[in-house]
């Protein structure tokens, strides 16, 4: 009688420990990749029941061929920002900018970013702590672009972060380190796009993933993670991907009078000719529709908690708030996931 009486007071001592799985301290954000900036009350709502934590795009910085110049594009136009939002400026630089940027203007160009953003951050009284880079740079741009973050870092004097692809994860010896506080690990955008009508889903797939994943606990920066939440559609026209459209979804692919649903898991032809959210669509084009959902982000998730190292204070930043289907996504959903992480 004694020994089942000891039995039952170990089962109920890891009962709690066996159902109850500890929540992580991950925190909860979201990109605001439009250059206006102003939020509905569904995108209010779901930014304060998650915390409040945004990271918006300041500008791009591009390059102009013809006056042979680096330039400010897309800069935000701000509208009314709610109070309690703590605001993370993202400066996203095209690679091509680095290419034609002589290593002696580098500085300069640091600069005159880190003047805009205070300048934009100043005329709405922005209190920021931290900025993003986001750039995909490649091996004959390394050089300038970590010359790029030191200078930036040494002026801003704030918290810098960079975003990391996970090729540069798995060649990182080739593609280097770049010198700043984290990085944020860009884990969607990982396969081709291509006009194949059984292939993955480019936007995030488990196979593709699973080529870079292992290598995750070897990088030297503490990354957070930015998750997708976003769907596209790939126009295919004779046998070649001609354009990609975040604006074009299954409201419109399934709309019988124009398209009839053909070979594989959201593939669309256009049975006639005609113009749709301003884009012309030829009788025979086939739209390939790339979603994701709670299930893809749950699965990503699971897979980066097999391979991320043990990290205290993570950021998950979900791209992105401005085009975010309210049916797909809620608070609590995405809370559960950051936590997970």
């Amino acid at each position: 009688m004694l020994k089942y009486f000891r039995w039952f007071i170990i089962v109920i001592v890891l009962l709690p420990t066996a159902s109850c799985r500890k929540p992580g301290n991950a925190s909860t954000a979201f990109y605001y990749w439009k250059t206006g900036f102003s939020l509905n009350g569904q995108q209010a709502a779901l930014l304060k029941q998650t915390g409040n934590n945004i990271y918006i795009r300041f500008f791009d910085v591009s390059w102009n061929d013809r006056e042979q110049h680096s330039y400010p594009n897309a800069v935000v136009q701000f509208n009314e920002i709610p109070k309690g939002l703590y605001i993370t400026p993202v400066i996203y630089i095209v690679n091509k900018t680095f290419e034609n940027t002589a290593d002696t203007a580098v500085a300069s160009l640091a600069a005159h970013c880190n003047k805009l953003i205070n300048e934009l951050a100043g005329e709405k009284k922005i209190n920021y702590t931290k900025v993003q880079i986001d750039c995909d740079w490649s091996l004959n741009t390394r050089f300038k672009y970590f010359s790029f973050l030191e200078a930036f870092k040494k002026l801003n004097q704030k918290q810098l972060e960079a975003t990391i692809r996970l090729h540069q994860v798995k060649f990182k010896d080739r593609t280097g380190v770049p010198p700043v506080d984290r990085g944020v690990l860009m884990f969607y955008n990982m396969g081709k796009l291509n006009s194949g009508l059984h292939q993955p889903n480019s936007i995030y797939n488990e196979e593709d993933a699973a080529r870079y994943v292992d290598y995750l606990n070897t990088y030297p920066l503490k990354l957070d993670i930015a998750l997708p939440l976003f769907s596209w559609a790939i126009h295919v026209r004779d046998g070649r991907v001609i354009q990609v459209y975040g604006k074009i979804g299954r409201q419109q692919l399934t709309d019988h009078s124009h398209f009839e649903k053909i070979e594989g898991q959201a593939n669309y032809r256009a049975i006639t000719s005609f113009f749709m959210e301003g884009i012309y669509v030829k009788q025979n084009d086939i739209f390939k529709l790339e979603e994701t959902d709670i299930n893809t982000i749950n699965t990503a998730a699971e897979q980066l908690n097999k391979n991320l190292p043990h990290q205290q204070n993570k950021t998950i930043i979900y791209y992105e708030l401005a085009n975010i289907d309210s049916s797909k996504f809620n608070a609590e959903a995405l809370r559960q996931v950051s936590a997970d992480l």
